[in-house]
């Protein structure tokens, strides 16, 4: 397999969506509870990406297994197109769970078991994303699961690696007891500064469903679209990028942010007219990337946003 071929698999270019979460968490860390601990960060970025890989390459391979077009399996899905082995593909996709899974049970060693639950909640909802009998992304769940779990999980986990020692938020099991500490007005701050990255990243899968719902009925995979309508589908894609702006202005307005954050507002003419474009015409390859476009646009501000509030506070 060449490195061309496994980026295909992996659909390395997809890989802004979890990118995104990780940074923005980062620099939130840093604003808003003020640490940041470099080698958690980088421990987390390895095993993060190494896992968004493999469970894309299940995507890919459960695709290629429960295809009913012959036409799709040989000529659209890289393990056809590539001619790979499904058994290969399989032992890559293991080898890349134990090395996220290695880095994830050193990390809860060095925090607490906190990660250990938020991580195997993020782990059993990547791995059956595309496995098993009825795979979630065969479901009207796909945006769901995969804004919550790359948008939040991705955020929070971030978050937790840098202030564990805090105090702010920790899980452990003494004596027969589980003890449970919590911030309240921590968490709240968190939940909202994730949303924008739930809406965004909600809004790739939910483009794709859009873009693919003709195939997806050929290939007996319902998704959200199908049972909402391609007109509805549309309007919800609208809803949660426009809702990104108000969360962002609500957070300046209520202190979870610094007032340079209103930076994120100079991308919503850009943003306006892809949403239009899109709303006219839904296909994969025209009008797809423009959910892609949206989050870098978006969160890339974000990510301006919290470097200026760092600067300036």
């Amino acid at each position: 397999m060449t490195m061309k071929v496994f980026f295909e698999l992996v659909e390395i270019r997809t890989k802004l969506a979890s990118l995104f979460p990780f940074l923005v968490g980062l620099l939130f860390s840093a604003f808003f509870f003020g640490q940041v601990n470099a080698e958690n960060m980088l421990l987390f970025f390895l095993a993060m990406l190494v896992f968004d890989m493999a469970t894309t390459a299940i995507n890919n391979l459960m695709d290629f297994k429960k295809a009913k077009n012959d036409d799709y399996q040989e000529n659209t899905n890289i393990v056809g197109v590539a001619k790979l082995s499904e058994k290969k593909v399989a032992y890559l996709i293991y080898t890349m769970i134990t090395f996220s899974s290695v880095i994830g049970l050193y990390l809860t060693i060095q925090t607490s078991l906190l990660l250990l639950l938020m991580g195997g909640i993020c782990f059993t909802i990547g791995i059956f994303y595309t496995f098993g009998p009825v795979p979630l992304s065969r479901m009207p769940l796909g945006e769901l699961f995969s804004g919550v779990t790359m948008g939040f999980g991705i955020f929070f986990i971030t978050i937790y690696l840098n202030i564990f020692n805090m105090g702010i938020l920790d899980f452990a099991i003494r004596e027969g007891q589980i003890l449970l500490q919590i911030d309240i007005k921590s968490l709240i701050a968190i939940v909202w500064a994730s949303v924008p990255m739930i809406f965004t990243i909600a809004n790739i899968m939910l483009a794709n469903n859009l873009c693919d719902l003709d195939q997806d009925i050929t290939n007996h995979r319902y998704t959200l679209p199908y049972y909402i309508g391609r007109d509805n589908g549309v309007k919800l894609f609208q809803f949660l990028m426009y809702s990104c702006y108000a969360f962002i202005i609500g957070g300046v307005l209520i202190g979870f942010y610094h007032w340079a954050m209103l930076v994120v507002l100079l991308t919503f003419p850009k943003i306006s007219q892809n949403v239009k474009v899109f709303s006219e015409k839904q296909e994969k390859a025209t009008t797809f990337s423009i959910s892609i476009k949206n989050l870098v646009m978006f969160n890339g501000a974000q990510i301006v946003g919290l470097l200026l509030s760092l600067l300036l506070k």
